[in-house]
Parts: structure tokens; sequence; C-alpha cells
């Protein structure tokens, strides 16, 4: 029997160092899986499958908390907007839920709620259908809509505007006096029969159909050309809000009411709900009326009723703490597993894929499938020929659940992960402890160098249009684009050193020019965007942007890695000294830096014209603890240590866990324990709670 991989190791049976590890593996996958649904609306693994990577995530962060990173699946949303379109920077950030998928952790959840807010009863939530659609902000300004956008990743989104004018439940005037600022939020949609109309006549017109309505509302939301949108029978749900100038009620129900009262339609049935009993009872009803729903829903919403209480319980990374999705159970179908094919990502990793007969699975015919790792290919004895379970949650390829060990094929043998990378013949090899292979060959590797040259000009990055995969691997195959350097060269090696773009086929000047408009305009990048760019592991995009506020300049962070180099030396307690930097993360970055070629790419970009801005840091909520750390200790008796932190990090303070030269105010409750010594030691200003609750009320 094959050992039993990290992913499928109980968390709390992990060390620290599997732990990290993990993490890092976890942000990459679920980073990749972001952006094929929310730029692309093409996913390639379940909701379930995805579900169960963010709980992973989740699990392992609450067994190692000082283990969690600043890219942390739990910290991000969505992600970046696609391109075609106008990005705007949400007033409030759009956030997405936390998901409860049993009847325990719904119940968990009301606990949870009931606690911080130090509660004697369960608090009253609204219960409301989850729509499967494609969440909008709608804002208008005395009463006229005069921006629509996108999610997008949560703080930025598409301008789609003139896209949702052409929408007919979204009011172009709101009636009833409503606030002079407000953002209405919910669900573009579409509804289950006239999706199943206009797939007619996409078939009628020989074009290829849609696979579910929630697909067909992204693609028609997202045309260029707000005419096709006209002609799409997009519907949309007024559910929530974010910015506004007057309060709409006291409660979400009374607010829901409004909404309704402003001439939008809402999403139906919803139900206040006293109890716990009564919110799972809802749960079972609507999961028994959803068929004979008009629109699609993969679950329903508890949210807490009273606003006050909602804006006491505020945020948590990606979530508010004041809501939940509970997920209904996901969809399963059996076919045969035809192939197992490899593919190779930017950093080596040999990832399969399962090659499945298609099957239709609540509606949509999938093909293909993740099988994430060796490890699991071994634990669940996945053979090619074998007949498997397969389940989708929403509209995506499923995952593998199992497979079905008696209808499998005479003369089967197990599946053997090769040890030769399929795309350039080198050594695949997987380091001890962790789950993943990987090539040896670097860039001599053709799918790791474009793989990293994508991950260089992707919408994150260097956000260069014109540049996809087909025109990447295209340039790197004729020896036009071999690093990143190349990129910003092409003008001047265009009809010199390589054929005139302009002569390909299917080019033409004006493609050639917007291409070299596209590259003219991204020569200057924050530092924040070039970090990320570069493709060091484990560093994500929340890490970039940490590195980015802590060194301000590129030349101070490569001076700071080369000086972290040395053990116990001031620039490494520096680095660690970073939340969310650990040892294991820090040795990545210094060990990128102090790599030669690493350093030249680098060289090469400046060379060519590229100019890393330094960073220029945001504008902080105005307060008092604004940029300062925190920490707080013993026990607190006018709010919870959970509220008072929220409360801290609401107002732009960073809550450590632990006293360091760094912290600003230690916050001293009942029963203060070794904290409180260390903090007089260090000279630290320490705080009562009455003194902390002065500072933060002067806000």
């Amino acid at each position: 029997m094959a050992e039993p991989t990290l992913r499928n190791t109980p968390a709390d049976s992990l060390t620290p160092d599997e732990a990290a590890r993990e993490l890092a593996a976890l942000a990459a996958e679920i980073a990749h899986h972001d952006r094929l649904y929310h730029q692309h609306d093409a996913p390639e693994i379940s909701d379930a499958a995805y579900d169960a990577l963010r709980r992973r995530n989740e699990e392992i962060e609450a067994r190692f908390p000082e283990l969690r990173r600043t890219d942390s699946p739990s910290m991000t949303v969505g992600a970046s907007p696609a391109a075609g379109f106008r990005k705007v920077a949400h007033r409030m950030p759009m956030l997405s839920l936390g998901n409860a998928f049993a009847r325990e952790e719904a119940a968990e959840f009301i606990e949870r709620v009931q606690r911080f807010l130090n509660l004697k009863e369960p608090p009253c939530c609204v219960a409301e259908p989850k729509v499967d659609g494609l969440s909008c902000s709608l804002r208008y300004e005395d009463g006229l809509l005069v921006l629509a956008a996108t999610r997008g990743d949560g703080a930025e989104g598409e301008d789609v505007t003139e896209n949702v004018r052409t929408i007919a439940d979204v009011p172009k005037r709101l009636k009833d006096s409503p606030p002079g600022v407000i953002e209405v939020r919910g669900e573009v949609y579409m509804d289950r029969t006239e999706f199943l109309d206009l797939n007619r006549r996409q078939q009628e017109r020989g074009e290829r159909p849609f696979a579910n309505p929630r697909n067909a509302a992204a693609g028609s939301l997202r045309q260029l050309d707000p005419r096709i949108t006209a002609g799409r029978p997009l519907r949309f749900f007024g559910y929530a809000w974010g910015e506004l100038s007057a309060q709409l009620a006291p409660t979400q129900w009374e607010a829901r009411q409004r909404l309704k009262e402003f001439g939008f339609a809402l999403n139906e049935p919803a139900e206040r709900c006293d109890t716990v009993e009564a919110i799972l009872a809802y749960y079972e009803r609507i999961q028994v009326l959803r068929p004979s729903l008009s629109f699609d829903i993969d679950g329903v919403v508890y949210k807490v009723d009273r606003l006050d209480w909602q804006e006491r319980l505020g945020f948590v990374s990606r979530a508010p703490r004041w809501a939940i999705a509970h997920k209904f159970p996901a969809e399963r179908a059996q076919t045969r597993l035809r192939e197992i094919t490899i593919q190779v990502g930017r950093t080596g990793a040999l990832t399969p894929v399962a090659e499945l007969e298609p099957v239709t699975v609540g509606g949509v015919v999938v093909s293909r499938a993740t099988l994430h790792n060796e490890d699991e290919i071994q634990r669940k004895d996945i053979r090619v020929g074998d007949q498997v379970v397969i389940q989708r949650a929403g509209d995506v390829i499923p995952q593998v659940v199992a497979v079905v060990p008696e209808l499998r094929p005479e003369g089967s043998v197990p599946y053997v992960f090769p040890h030769i990378c399929p795309v350039c013949g080198s050594d695949a090899v997987r380091p001890e402890g962790e789950v993943v292979r990987r090539c040896t060959g670097g860039l001599i590797c053709s799918a790791q160098a474009v793989e990293r040259l994508r991950h260089f000009v992707s919408r994150d990055a260097f956000d260069i249009e014109g540049l996809g995969e087909k025109i990447i691997r295209e340039f790197w195959n004729e020896g036009r684009v071999r690093g990143p350097s190349d990129i910003f060269r092409l003008q001047e090696t265009n009809g010199r050193d390589f054929p005139r773009l302009e002569e390909r086929e299917g080019w033409g000047a004006r493609s050639v020019e917007k291409l070299f408009a596209s590259i003219e305009a991204r020569r200057r990048i924050g530092l924040d965007r070039f970090v990320f760019a570069l493709g060091i592991p484990q560093i994500g995009q929340a890490t970039a942007r940490l590195l980015a506020r802590h060194y301000l300049s590129l030349d101070r962070l490569m001076d700071g890695m080369e000086g972290a180099r040395t053990i116990g030396s001031e620039a490494m307690g520096e680095l660690l000294s970073i939340g969310g930097i650990g040892q294991s993360m820090a040795d990545d970055l210094i060990a990128f830096f102090h790599e030669e070629h690493n350093r030249k790419v680098i060289a090469d970009l400046r060379e060519a014209g590229v100019e890393v801005l330094d960073y220029d840091p945001p504008r902080v909520q105005a307060s008092p603890i604004a940029g300062k750390t925190v920490v707080f200790t013993g026990t607190l008796e006018s709010v919870t240590r959970s509220e008072a932190k929220a409360r801290a990090e609401a107002l732009g303070a960073k809550v450590a866990g632990s006293v360091s030269a760094k912290t600003d105010y230690l916050v001293v409750g009942a029963d203060a324990g070794s904290k409180a010594q260390k903090a007089r030691d260090l000279g630290v200003t320490t705080l009562t709670e009455q003194e902390w609750l002065d500072l933060v009320s002067a806000t």
C-alpha cells in the first residue's frame, strides 16, 4: 500500500514543515482555479473539489495559525478582472462567503456568532437561496444608474455598465426615494426556460450551445458589444448592497424589502429564522423546491438579521463573519477513464489529468478531471480503463471520487507515474516530504519556460494584452522570445533578427501596432506586480504586496535578500519579522535572488527599458492606530477578544500574537501573563482595556 500523502494526513498530524509546504501548494492550486473560474468562465475542477481544497487550507491554518500565508486563499477572493473592459475599483470590497457542507457546520456558524457577540440566545438570521450566477454591483446616484461592475478580484472589477443597461430586470431609475448613493449588489443569471430557448437558437444557427445558465450569463454579460448582450435573456436579482449614503433599514429583512420597493427582483423564497432548527428546516425545504425554481441555485445563504450586529461582526479574511453559504451535495455519475495525461507547469510540477469518456452530469457534458498528484492516483488505485465515479457541483468538470473495482477490465495494471518529463526528457524528481514530482530541466524544458513567460505577462503581473498562450509558445519556438526582456525588445528585433510580425498569417500592421502599444504601456510597473511576475516559489500576489510595502523599492528588496543570506543577520531578522513570512518562504526568496540567472533576468529587464516603480502605500483609514502593531493579552470585559481584534484590523492596525520590539501597543486585560512583563522590558506602550477603548473611539 502506498504511503499516505500529506493531503490525506490529518492536519493535527502534520509537522510545521509539512504544513508550510502544503499551504504553499494549496495557495498556488487554488489561485489557478480562481483564475479559470472568475476570468475565463472555464473551470476545470468541480465546486466540491474546489471547496475541499479551501477546507483543507482552513484546517491547516487553524492548526498552525503562525504559518498562515499572506497569499493564503483565506485572504483572497475571485481573480483579477478580465481584459477588454475598463477596470473599476470597488468603493467597498465585494467579498465571497465561507461555506458549510454539513448540518453541524451550519449550527457551528450560529454558535460562533453567538460567542463573538456574547449573546444569550442564537441570533435571528435571514435565509435566502444561493443563486448560481455572476456577481455584479450597480451604483446609483440620485436614483440613476451610473456604473455597473463585476466582482473581479473583490477589490477591482470590470466596467460592464452599458451591457447591464440592456437587462430588463435592472432599474435605470430607482423608485421610492432611495439614498443619494447606493450600490446594489446581486446576481446576473438566466431563467432555465429562457436558457433552453437560447441554446435552441444557438444550434439552429450552427453555433455551439452553452454548457449551463451560469456560463451563458457570464459570457453574455462580458460581450464587448452591448448589442449582443441585449439579445441574451439576462436577469438580475438585487439582494445586497455596498456603499450607502444613508442606512436602508435596521435589519437585513427590512433592507431586502426596501430593495424591492426600489424596483429590484429578489431571490425568493427567503425566510427569517430564529433558531438553528429553523434554518436547517429551510435548507431541507429549498433542496426539495430546487428543481421547481426557475433559476439555478447551489445552496442557501444565512445572514445575521440585525445590521448593527453585522457591523460588529465585520469580516475575516475574504468573507463576512455574519453570513455563510450552506452548499448542496455534489452530483455524481459513472464513466470510463480512457487515459491519464501529464501536464507540466511553470515550476516543473507534473500534474496528472484524467481523460474521461464524455458523460452528462446534471445536464453538463464533462470529459476531463485533474487528478492532483501521483499519491492520489495510488491511494484510489486509479487505472486506465477503469469505470470511475465522478462528481460535480455547479458548472464544472468533476473530480474522480473512486473506482468501481468489480467493473475493472482484465489485464489492467497499476498506473506508473513517469519519472521522466514528457516534454523535455529530463528527470522528474520528488523531494522528500513533498507530494509533487517536478521536472529538473528548468529553462531547458520548453513547458516550464513557456509557462513562466505566460505567468510573467499574465493579468496580475505585467498584464500584456495580445500575448496569450498560443502566441507565447509560437514566439518561444521561433526563438523570438526566450526570456522576459525579449518581450520588451520585440519591436527592435522585428524585421532585423526575425521575420516581420506583419507578415505572419492572420497578422497585420494593426495587430502588430496594438501589441507593441500594449508592451510599451507596461514598461513602468509597480514593485508588487513586478515581484509577483518573477514567479518566485511561494510568492503570490498578497506576499508580493507585503514585500513591496516593507522594502518599498526593488534595490532595497534585493539588498535585503543579499544580507539575509547570513544566518542570524539583522537582514534575516528583518525579513522574518514581516507578518506572514516564515522560514520556508524566506528560504525561497533568498535562494531566488542569490541565483545568478535570476539577477541577470532583472538586470536585462532594466536594460530593456523596464522601470520598476517604488511602492506607493495605499491610503489607510485615518485613525490613531492605523499602521500600528497591536497585541492583546488577558481577558477583556466589555468586548470579546475576537471583536477587539476585528475592530483593530478594521481601523488599519496589524494584530500580532506576540510582543516584540516592533510592537506599538500591548492591550492588557485581566489575568495578563508574561507578555506584559516582556512589553515593560522592551519599552512597549501598554494600555488598559478602557484606555484602548478611549483610543479607538476617538476615530
